[in-house]
């Protein structure tokens, strides 16, 4: 998989220098291809270099972050937006939202917490990538193309690479290769990344209880997912729910 490009947008030096050395973007298959200080430079930057992904602060000079991401959708529908910021308020991550940005991460920004927010921001390009193009006619792209759609829909069963393998009659270690060539994470990075995402879909959108979400996206105790849903969303599944309520009363 080639690497994808990144843009760093923060007014202060030592925070782009803080990614820039702190994080292990080739581990992540990235690398950091240009940075900006200001809202307009951000901009000059986005259509000069074409980044993959923009780790964008929201309190900028000259040209807040939100408003570089909403004018360079206009341009760059298909670049995917990281805010990291300073604002813990939920006003900002409600505008944020309304932009489609991938994640909002606070600072101080915690690198491994980040590590997985880039590997399922991978995860979701490669999603995009796949229903907005036809189906390619090389061969490794057909098969992973195949392997994920088999996992999407068969989530509530026990998955796994021995699982596969004898699905698509190919070699475990081969398969696995295949999530790294193709998407840029592993198999199990991928495999919980899918489940978390239609997780939270029936949390918000179903009144089924957190042991029968549990099971329909394939864990058969309702302890191992919520311990699994905390560590990949910062907190529990009823919590997830709660808030999002909570949230959607205040603004009845």
């Amino acid at each position: 998989m080639k690497k994808l490009k990144v843009l760093l947008v923060d007014d202060e030096i030592m925070i782009r220098e803080g990614f820039k050395k702190l994080f292990d973007w080739n581990a992540h298959d990235c690398e950091v291809i240009g940075e900006a200080a200001d809202g307009m430079e951000a901009l000059t930057q986005i259509d000069t270099l074409h980044p993959d992904i923009v780790i964008m602060d929201i309190n900028i000079p000259i040209m807040s972050g939100l408003k570089v991401i909403q004018m360079s959708r206009i341009k760059h529908p298909q670049t995917a937006f990281v805010i990291v910021s300073g604002y813990d308020d939920f006003s900002y991550c409600q505008q944020a939202l309304r932009l489609q940005i991938t994640d909002y991460i606070l600072k101080p920004v915690n690198y491994e917490e980040f590590g997985t927010c880039i590997d399922n921001l991978k995860i979701s390009l490669y999603e995009k990538k796949v229903s907005s193009q036809e189906e390619s006619t090389e061969q490794e792209e057909r098969v992973i193309t195949g392997i994920t759609r088999y996992l999407q829909e068969h989530l509530e069963e026990d998955l796994s690479l021995s699982v596969l393998s004898e699905q698509f009659h190919l070699n475990p270690q081969y398969i696995s290769q295949l999530f790294k060539n193709e998407i840029g994470v592993g198999f199990l990075a991928y495999l919980t990344n899918i489940r978390m995402e239609k997780a939270k879909k029936l949390l918000l959108s179903t009144s089924y209880s957190v042991a029968e979400i549990a099971g329909q996206v394939g864990y058969g105790d309702y302890r191992v997912f919520t311990k699994a849903f905390k560590k990949a969303e910062g907190i529990t599944p009823s919590q997830y729910r709660r808030e999002f309520l909570n949230n959607n009363s205040r603004k009845g």
